[in-house]
């Protein structure tokens, strides 16, 4: 039987210049861009304090990470958090119509309704998920 190496590390991202990573080069290259437009556009006072403010942005921005990821991808997923629904409710009816005349799908829109439902007992849940594991040969106790 053969071996074979198992490559460990995949999550380490390739280091350029000692201990900085080819994204935090590019982010500081940005920087330094964004530094030399305002040495060009502002006076010296005004400079002095766009730049301070640019490496202190780009610098969290390359360097900072939060549970180990770099901020722009924690903006990100907490942006993402912020938009999605808090609530999702699963509709086991299908929602794609087709137009019976042209044989093509409409144009209509589902029309989404959510509810509030009550609680749901130990025994009717086990029921209800034995409906969908049997893929509703079962129809549960109550519909015999």
């Amino acid at each position: 039987m053969q071996q074979f190496v198992v490559p460990q590390f995949i999550d380490v991202e390739n280091k350029i210049f000692g201990p900085i990573t080819v994204r935090q080069f590019v982010i500081l290259i940005i920087a330094a861009l964004f530094i030399f437009i305002a040495y060009k556009l502002a006076d010296f006072s005004l400079f002095i304090i766009e730049a301070l403010l640019i490496i202190i942005v780009f610098g969290m921005f390359a360097f900072f990470k939060i549970n180990g990821q770099p901020l722009h991808y924690f903006l990100l997923n907490f942006t993402a958090t912020l938009v999605k629904p808090k609530i999702r409710i699963w509709d086991n009816k299908k929602t794609f119509s087709v137009n019976k005349k042209k044989n093509q799908p409409s144009t209509e829109k589902p029309i989404q309704v959510y509810r509030k439902k009550p609680m749901i007992s130990n025994t009717r849940l086990e029921e209800l998920a034995l409906i969908i594991d049997t893929g509703g040969v079962y129809n549960g106790e109550d519909n015999l």
